[in-house]
């Protein structure tokens, strides 16, 4: 149930990344304001994703992810007002609202990895990132069709993907409230996972302490770097694309491409983590992640080929260091304090996506595209010192 509410939920993806940035140069009237409703949703998701697990405390998981969701609709309910009357500033404000609609998605990882225990967490945290696949790479193609609904109800057409996240939001809130509220028949000892438990005073950084701090702090290390990577290559490799002569359409494909290795090995990759462990299989997402770099600086950048098969190892090398990295965080603390040590994940996360960004933009102004992925690389390999177990 958790999976499913996921994919439907990632529908709602596209509409901040995708359809946020067309409408910020169409209200603005420049291509310069692009960034802003997708640099807001970002900083949106990462509040959010502490006030969600530090709510979990309270109310438990499953009601505090539904909190996400809802308040990830009423943003893009606020979006699409903005929309309709012209204003900027209320663009931005439902931007950061809606982030919490993503924070709920990613944080869902974590509810399955508690109800599939420590001997079954990789799994089922794979499960539910496989899930995600469903609408990461759906949704930035219903992008027209969208635009058909909101045409037909009388709303700017850039509005149809928000009017998608309201309703895949609100139907992912319905699901998860089917399994996190008592005398609702699911699993037993899923609703008693996801619903209110009760909780230590401590905070997560006293019990990183009292349990070493290497393993969380490493865990942190390999989110944040992980997802600095990836956003700093994908942020600028659609352009990259396009400058070169490339159709919008080949450029989707490949962005495809990249969102399928990003998502699809998930199961594969939480199965074997729940075998090795935590720290190998971020280790081997970091080696291919250094191994993308230096190869993507080398090959020829104007084959389509080459580009195609950088990107999906990219994506495959996300995929493992979030694996191992979200494994390796829940191990780090007990499991009364975990929900709000994985919400400093999330910040990790992304602060690292918020920073990567527009450093990239301005690496490949400087340099190149092989700059940037030489600079990748580096980060990706100097993640490996903080890999070696302490003492």
């Amino acid at each position: 149930m958790l999976a499913v509410a996921t994919g439907i939920g990632s529908v709602g993806l596209a509409a901040g990344g995708t359809a946020g940035a067309l409408l910020g140069a169409n209200l603005t009237g420049t291509e310069a304001a692009a960034g802003l409703p997708l640099g807001l949703l970002v900083v949106g998701q990462a509040i959010a994703a502490l006030v969600v697990s530090r709510r979990t405390r309270h109310a438990g998981r499953g009601r505090s992810l539904i909190l996400g969701y809802v308040l990830g609709a009423l943003g893009a309910a606020l979006v699409i007002f903005a929309a309709v009357s012209s204003n900027f500033v209320t663009l931005l404000a439902g931007s950061i609202v809606l982030g919490a609609g993503n924070a709920a998605i990613f944080l869902t990882r974590y509810a399955a990895g508690e109800l599939g225990g420590e001997a079954a967490r990789g799994r089922s945290l794979g499960v539910v990132l496989f899930a995600t696949a469903f609408g990461a790479i759906l949704s930035p193609n219903l992008l027209g069709p969208g635009g058909e609904v909101a045409r037909m109800l009388g709303l700017p057409p850039l509005t149809g993907l928000y009017l998608l996240a309201i309703l895949s939001f609100v139907i992912s809130a319905i699901l998860l409230a089917a399994i996190s509220y008592p005398g609702v028949p699911y699993l037993g000892q899923g609703a008693a996972l996801l619903g209110p438990r009760e909780m230590t005073r401590s905070t997560p950084q006293q019990a990183i302490s009292s349990r070493g701090i290497w393993p969380a702090r490493v865990a942190l290390v390999v989110l944040g770097a992980t997802n600095l990577v990836m956003v700093s290559v994908m942020a600028v490799a659609p352009v990259h694309l396009s400058t070169h002569g490339h159709s919008l359409d080949l450029v989707g494909i490949v962005i495809g491409v990249h969102v399928a290795g990003m998502f699809v090995p998930s199961p594969v990759s939480g199965r074997i983590a729940d075998r090795i462990g935590g720290v190998p299989i971020a280790a081997l997402g970091i080696l291919l992640l250094v191994v993308t770099g230096i190869a993507g600086a080398l090959v020829n950048q104007d084959s389509v080929a080459w580009i195609i098969v950088v990107l999906a190892v990219l994506g495959i090398g996300w995929n493992l260091g979030i694996v191992g990295g979200s494994m390796l965080l829940a191990a780090s603390v007990p499991p009364d304090l975990r929900p709000r040590t994985e919400g400093l994940g999330e910040v990790a996360m992304g602060v690292a996506a918020g920073v990567g960004a527009p450093i990239a933009g301005m690496v490949v102004s400087i340099g190149s595209l092989s700059t940037l992925l030489l600079s990748g690389a580096g980060v990706a390999a100097l993640t490996f010192v903080f890999l070696r177990p302490k003492g």
